[in-house]
């Protein structure tokens, strides 16, 4: 019995394009900004005896950007940049139509709800707190992120699993990467692929909405 659904974000809740074309942008238009304000405090965590110039953290914060790394600073400082753009309202959280439906169902049945992403706690709860379909927070009562592990590691997973207390058994994945989804079936975790564009063959069941899945 199903009594967790984990969920990623980029291409299960969320469209990729919205984090691809959206945030990322915004985050690079504003690093010099926040760079030159923040200074003090980042260089405070930079390692070594001879930190990088503002100029130069702002070139390398924009270049792990291009390249999109998974740098826990990186992710720190993009949820940071993303909070001013949230709060502003320049920026509202792209959630399928699907999903905010399925989550309340979900929650009625008694099922807890959870994310995990390579993103930062601090961004998920921002992207569902302004989603466009309102605040979608008090339905997540948990949230995991890059400090768990790499999301393509099976020790992530169990990792997780100890956090909730749960049987593997217990928990049903969703996401769109393959991969993922074989080091949450290692340890034991039921999957589900989600497909949001074109569908390809997949070794785990595979839904094309949220409102496919029956539990």
């Amino acid at each position: 019995m199903i009594k967790f659904i984990l969920m990623d974000v980029e291409g299960t809740t969320t469209d990729i394009k919205f984090v691809k074309d959206k945030l990322f942008p915004y985050a690079y238009e504003k690093m010099n900004d926040f760079v030159t304000k923040n200074y003090a405090q980042l260089s405070e965590s930079q390692e070594g005896s001879d930190p990088l110039s503002p100029n130069e953290l702002t070139d390398l914060f924009r270049n792990w950007i291009k390249e999109d790394k998974k740098e826990p600073q990186l992710k720190s400082v993009q949820g940071q940049i993303w909070q001013e753009g949230y709060e502003s309202g320049e920026l509202k959280g792209h959630i399928y139509p699907d999903v905010p439906k399925a989550l309340k169902e979900w929650k009625q049945k008694g099922i807890d709800l959870g994310i995990y992403s390579s993103g930062s706690v601090k961004a998920q709860k921002l992207l569902y707190k302004n989603s466009e379909a309102g605040d979608l927070t008090p339905l997540l009562s948990a949230h995991f992120d890059l400090k768990c592990g790499k999301k393509f590691e099976a020790s992530s997973y169990r990792n997780i699993v100890k956090e909730l207390g749960l049987e593997p058994s217990e928990i049903l994945f969703l996401s769109d990467v393959e991969a993922e989804l074989d080091a949450a079936k290692e340890v034991g975790l039921a999957t589900t692929r989600v497909f949001r564009d074109e569908k390809e063959d997949s070794k785990h069941l595979s839904i094309e909405s949220f409102s496919d899945i029956s539990l």
